[in-house]
């Protein structure tokens, strides 16, 4: 891994340590602990980040928001012109307030589909761990080598089966990942395949996204019961080809 790599991935990562356990930070934190320079602007990342969190934490909604939501919603005096409750300038700043919150909270959440994608390049370049066995995996590669088959249709699936009866199986954040080696006209592509109940804050659409990460092409989406992502060490037309 280097330190473009590792930066790409520490930009998901907490700053609550709640990611320190996590087998797909694990080698870009370490990566930083290596590097002055990576380590300087990591440890920068999560001071900034800290920043933030704590700002956040200190936004409370005004003490009679509750009154004077009701408030608006009574029937004003005839003749009697009053100023609508919802722009008065403090109810405008409160707004603002939550506008900001929202935004930043959205820019700060977890880019949990990038770490999957990151994990899945890293697990493809091991070779030495790949195979699985059965009937049921040996169908699936079958399926998944013939040049027919286009891998954005909706794939006959059966996570169960697959996990039970001797596909190969990977962990990431605790919970059980398939993978498949398959080859199309000499090119070696391995598909990664997770419950999307098991992971719901993963960012992947329904439309394939491809893009190259460290060294590697992969493309990622979602049938709407499962996360795919495939890589490949070939690159971008090689992957184009599959879709």
């Amino acid at each position: 891994m280097n330190n473009a790599e590792a930066k790409f991935i520490l930009q998901g990562y907490r700053s609550n340590g709640a990611d320190a356990t996590d087998e797909t930070f694990r080698a870009a934190v370490e990566q930083a602990g290596k590097d002055p320079a990576l380590g300087e602007w990591f440890a920068r990342q999560q001071a900034f980040d800290r920043a933030v969190s704590a700002k956040l934490e200190q936004i409370t909604p005004p003490a009679d928001l509750r009154a004077a939501i009701l408030a608006g919603g009574r029937v004003t005096a005839a003749g009697i012109p009053r100023r609508a409750w919802w722009s008065h300038p403090g109810w405008l700043a409160a707004a603002a307030s939550v506008a900001i919150l929202f935004a930043v909270t959205v820019a700060l959440w977890p880019r949990s589909g990038v770490a999957f994608e990151n994990f899945a390049v890293a697990d493809a370049r091991n070779n030495a761990t790949h195979g699985g066995h059965g009937h049921e995996a040996g169908e699936l590669q079958a399926m998944l080598n013939n040049p027919a088959t286009a891998l954005t249709g909706k794939l006959p699936i059966d996570f169960a089966t697959l996990h039970d009866k001797g596909c190969r199986l990977v962990q990431f954040q605790g919970r059980d990942v398939l993978e498949v080696c398959f080859n199309r006209n000499g090119v070696w592509f391995h598909c990664y395949i997770a419950r999307a109940a098991d992971f719901p804050r993963l960012a992947i659409g329904s439309a394939p996204k491809l893009l190259e990460l460290g060294g590697a092409a992969l493309a990622s989406w979602s049938d709407g019961a499962h996360l795919l992502v495939v890589v490949s060490q070939g690159g971008r037309k090689d992957l184009e080809s599959l879709l």
